[in-house]
């Protein structure tokens, strides 16, 4: 499916067809801790009955998102990968063959009738709240969803039961009543509900909005962490590595250092890595001002800068313009195919 299609489709739907969906998180019984991340959650789904004036807004909301897509005409669909260029692309995801708990919310879940959510309070007792879907129906067969991440930050719970707090709250949520002119305490379970919109679902694949906050509805942002240590651990056992604990500690500190390990793995320069090849690596990082920090023949990290150069290096982040000549910097781009002459 193009963009072209898929407006045409999200044009189809009307606003008395629209549902609301609230997705939560809760962590599987016994699952084992080098389970993978995307297999150690569970996912629910629950239907929550809306106003007329919240579904007017939420159809108003998603048809600007959309118009937004339409109207963009250098806005092109781009497979999904883990680091990008920062062009402006609609990735796309699919979830065919997919096997996280995830594909269990959009292929079962929110096609059987979820529960109907009566006491929100109760849910997130247990639960976390962790987006809100919205569902476009455009005929019997075929529905469309957005979604959107909801952060802890925009979720109220209306403590009734004074014995349960234990002290005095750091925030208390209120509003302004233009009757009284007054600021007023907001009671009972709050969800907040801005503009944005992540992610589009629809016909098996995610097209994506929002990559950061798409990777976090999925779980893919712990999963890479998760990845990022295992591909540690086959680094410090390479023959040409020496002393890299700090890697460790970069991994936890830095999300965005853990798709570059990732980007590394799947180049497969690791494999390529020997004492032959190791030497180029070094004459490669003295011609680019990124040394790598050599002793008794193996790499070793002894600074933040040992690591991001080691790492820049064996990642092609150094590309060269065929036509221009230019020099660049970046770890995006996709190895291409040559074709035979």
């Amino acid at each position: 499916m193009d963009k072209s299609q898929l407006i045409e489709t999200i044009k189809k739907a009307v606003s008395t067809n629209l549902n609301m969906y609230f997705v939560t998180r809760i962590l599987k019984e016994g699952v084992k801790n080098n389970a993978k991340v995307l297999e150690k959650f569970d996912f629910k789904v629950y239907q929550i009955e809306i106003t007329d004036e919240i579904r007017t807004y939420l159809f108003d909301l998603s048809m600007k998102q959309f118009e937004k897509i339409e109207k963009n005409n250098e806005l092109d669909f781009v497979d999904y990968d883990v680091i990008s260029d920062d062009t402006e692309h609609l990735f796309t995801y699919s979830m065919l063959n997919k096997v996280g708990s995830f594909s269990d919310v959009v292929y079962n879940q929110l096609n059987n009738s979820p529960q109907k959510i009566t006491n929100l309070n109760q849910i997130l007792s247990s639960e976390s709240l962790w987006a809100y879907c919205v569902g476009f129906q455009i005929d019997s067969e075929n529905t469309f969803y957005t979604f959107r991440k909801i952060s802890a930050g925009k979720v109220g719970i209306d403590e009734k039961d004074d014995n349960q707090k234990k002290g005095i709250s750091n925030t208390i949520r209120t509003f302004f009543d233009t009757n009284t002119n007054t600021l007023s305490l907001l009671k009972g379970e709050t969800v907040y509900l801005d503009k944005n919109i992540d992610c589009i679902f629809y016909g098996e694949v995610f097209y994506i909005l929002r990559k950061f906050y798409f990777e976090q509805i999925l779980g893919l942002q712990e999963e890479y962490k998760k990845r990022a240590e295992e591909i540690a651990v086959t680094l410090k056992k390479h023959v040409c590595f020496g002393e890299v604990s700090l890697l460790s500690n970069k991994i936890q500190k830095s999300p965005s250092f853990h798709k570059k390990l990732m980007k590394l793995e799947k180049l497969g320069s690791l494999n390529n890595l020997n004492e032959r090849t190791l030497k180029k690596l070094e004459k490669l990082g003295k011609s680019k001002k990124a040394p790598i920090n050599i002793k008794d023949g193996k790499i070793i990290f002894e600074t933040d800068q040992d690591i991001d150069n080691t790492i820049k290096l064996l990642c092609d982040y150094y590309k060269t313009g065929d036509y221009s000549g230019n020099s660049y910097g970046t770890y995006a781009g996709k190895i291409q195919k040559t074709e035979e002459v």
